[in-house]
């Protein structure tokens, strides 16, 4: 499971002219699943987002958390991060989970960060055709990888 978080001061998800989602200031997270992922991953995952401390405190330094600054967070399923692009300029996405796997973790990462953060969290509409907007705070976007835990 891949995610890249970006800090954003305002973002949203708009699909057939309708927004489906909108936050102001917390983190949109573009959120990939790749068929070996488990529940194991979304726990860890969401763990990492609601806890991560990067936020400005009072001297400016990134030491608070979503929940330190009532933030919001604005999950979005995104297939393409497992692009692979070694061979020619035609992406391959055989490493993306097929949607009878993804949407149901993608359905347990929402509940999960639901549940971590204390509210409700704004969604695009699983493969659908999104249009995104966002105002990166800082800009601050970090990438997570379950496979690589022990970097993180």
């Amino acid at each position: 499971m891949r995610a890249v978080l970006q800090r954003v001061s305002e973002a949203s998800c708009t699909v057939d002219g309708k927004i489906t989602g909108e936050i102001g200031v917390g983190f949109l997270v573009l959120l990939g699943i790749e068929d070996a992922d488990t529940e194991e991953d979304i726990q860890w995952l969401a763990q990492k987002i609601a806890g991560m401390r990067v936020f400005g405190d009072e001297n400016g330094l990134m030491n608070k958390s979503l929940a330190d600054v009532s933030g919001n967070i604005l999950l979005v399923s995104q297939f393409t991060l497992f692009a692979q692009t070694k061979k020619g300029n035609r992406p391959s996405f055989i490493k993306a989970a097929k949607p009878d796997k993804a949407i149901p973790l993608y359905e347990k990462m929402i509940t999960a960060l639901q549940e971590l953060a204390g509210k409700i969290i704004a969604t695009g509409v699983f493969g659908a055709d999104m249009k995104i907007s966002l105002v990166n705070d800082g800009p601050v976007t970090i990438v997570m990888d379950t496979k690589d835990k022990d970097n993180h």
